[in-house]
């Protein structure tokens, strides 16, 4: 909804928490594993990082404009391509 920018950012961020901490708990309460030291090492830093790149852009308006979703679009693409086989 137009003018709702507050609500967008709300679901996101709600969105991640719960996905991290809900789904990601409950799975490893339910089959316990080791994590890989990739993601450890490099994929669990780099997500802190855009999370709060993504806080920054939110915080200097509330809003996402075009430099800066180009700018995390080319973040997600140079990561795609870093896990390319």
């Amino acid at each position: 909804m137009r003018g709702r920018a507050g609500l967008a950012l709300g679901n996101v961020v709600g969105s991640n928490i719960y996905n991290i901490l809900g789904i990601g708990g409950t799975t490893a309460l339910i089959a316990p594993s080791d994590l890989p030291p990739e993601i450890l090492g490099f994929d669990a830093p780099l997500m802190v990082a855009v999370s709060a790149l993504f806080v920054f852009f939110a915080a200097t308006g509330l809003r996402i404009g075009r430099r800066e979703g180009a700018l995390l679009l080319a973040g997600y693409s140079a990561y795609a391509w870093s896990l390319w086989p």
